[in-house]
């Protein structure tokens, strides 16, 4: 068997995915990653988590498609069993695409594919991995910030993310007979390329966001990838059905 934890990352390619990722990597993890259509990016992040001394796996997931979810932990298990491993030690819900619309204009398709992405696609999948998750695993969701504050335009997608505290807080009951905790990380604001990267490369959004920050800057994806890496550590063992903001104090 592994003697090394296990933690398998949706939407691993880039952004927040990847630096948790590289965080866990560090930490001693080694790495299953999901991707949905960049696979050199995912190549990339599996070669940086090699050059750290740790295994990594790419697999292409959509997360958005429940029917593939059966096929892929048969994967999932296929890479574990190459590693001499059987089991999963961390999972982290982390896929996401963002839809920016006033409650107003919000469509129906955009609704449903908010609903696929974040709801649906979380609840399914770790359902479909609770046989390889191991006795003890830490489950860990990625909502946002916007599920407690609110800025016009993200109703849709804010709307799912508390939905998506909610079920945290069910599986942490009923996954806990196994001894796994599940537990939700809330990024704030954050300077990649989500949302067209609109965080990062509007000057002026950039600077709204900084002056209602705490901390008095906009949040970088290492931080939030530092954040889940703490999560999944042995010393947080005690921690579950909790949701905790990594915003920098953000509309404190």
């Amino acid at each position: 068997m592994s003697s090394s934890p296990i933690t398998l990352i949706t939407g691993g390619s880039r952004g927040l995915g990847a630096q948790m990722a590289l965080a866990l990597a560090r930490d001693g993890h080694d790495i299953v990653l999901t991707y949905r259509e960049a696979a050199a990016a995912a190549d990339a992040v599996v070669a940086q988590i090699q050059a750290l001394g740790r295994r990594a796996l790419a697999l292409p997931l959509d997360v958005a498609d429940p029917t593939s979810f059966p096929a892929f932990a048969e994967r999932v298990g296929a890479g574990l069993k190459a590693w001499n491993a059987s089991q999963l030690d961390g999972l982290i819900n982390n896929a996401g695409a963002g839809a920016h619309a006033s409650f107003a204009e919000t469509t129906p398709a955009q609704f449903d594919a908010m609903l696929a992405i974040h709801l649906k696609g979380p609840f399914f999948l770790t359902q479909a991995l609770l046989p390889l998750l191991a006795d003890g695993a830490s489950v860990l969701n990625v909502s946002s910030g916007l599920a407690r504050f609110t800025i016009p335009g993200y109703a849709a997608y804010a709307a799912m993310k508390g939905a998506v505290e909610v079920l945290t807080r069910y599986q942490a009951k009923e996954l806990a007979a196994r001894g796994i905790r599940v537990n939700t990380l809330a990024p704030g604001a954050i300077a990649t390329d989500f949302g067209g990267g609109a965080v990062r490369d509007n000057a002026e959004l950039n600077r709204f966001v900084a002056s209602v920050t705490a901390l008095g800057r906009v949040g970088e994806a290492e931080d939030i990838g530092g954040a889940a890496a703490a999560l999944m550590r042995p010393g947080a063992g005690w921690i579950t059905g909790q949701r905790i903001e990594a915003s920098g104090g953000m509309f404190l």
